[in-house]
């Protein structure tokens, strides 16, 4: 049987513009990109995740349903383009707290290998952050992507040892077509 090959997303910052502590539908701002690149990564077969870590609702920002109506917001613009996601991770914890999930933590990767018959190692992460990289690579994923979109120039230019590993593109459009290349 043929396993399943996935691309893992990052949210704020990767897809959509970075918002401090995003919890309004109407703040949403999703790059052109991302549109572009996931409907290309669609049409290629790979199952999309999105992964994110909201210390937000940890902290008392904003409720875990704030978060999924953002979600829920960003499923349905995406899907008028063709777009789809199995599934949506979603961390609440703050970064100082016992958490199951919270990337850099590999576990929700691992969870969605088990329920989706996922092949990881055919599989990728891409994110703004290094948290998002190492998250990739603690699953055992194929290739971790830093966009420059976020906080990727930024880290791209302060942890450019911590990252080598990482393939640097500059959004998710570029991330796909990167992607694509890959057999």
């Amino acid at each position: 049987m043929e396993m399943n090959r996935a691309v893992f997303l990052d949210r704020d910052g990767t897809m959509i513009a970075e918002k401090n502590y995003l919890h309004r539908v109407e703040n949403v701002e999703i790059f052109p990109a991302t549109r572009i690149g996931l409907k290309k990564l669609c049409a290629a077969g790979f199952k999309l995740f999105i992964v994110t870590n909201q210390s937000g609702i940890g902290r008392g920002y904003f409720t875990m349903a704030d978060a999924e109506k953002v979600n829920q917001f960003l499923r349905d613009e995406l899907a008028r383009n063709g777009i789809r996601f199995e599934k949506i991770y979603i961390a609440p914890e703050k970064p100082d707290a016992p958490s199951r999930g919270r990337k850099p933590s590999p576990q929700f990767l691992f969870d969605a290998r088990d329920e989706f018959d996922l092949d990881l190692s055919q599989s990728f992460m891409i994110g703004d952050k290094t948290i998002d990289l190492e998250c990739g690579w603690n699953a055992g994923v194929k290739k971790s992507i830093l966009v420059r979109t976020g906080y990727g120039e930024e880290v791209e230019c302060d942890e450019a040892q911590k990252i080598s590993r990482a393939i640097v593109v500059d959004d998710l459009n570029k991330a796909a077509d990167w992607i694509l290349t890959q057999k």
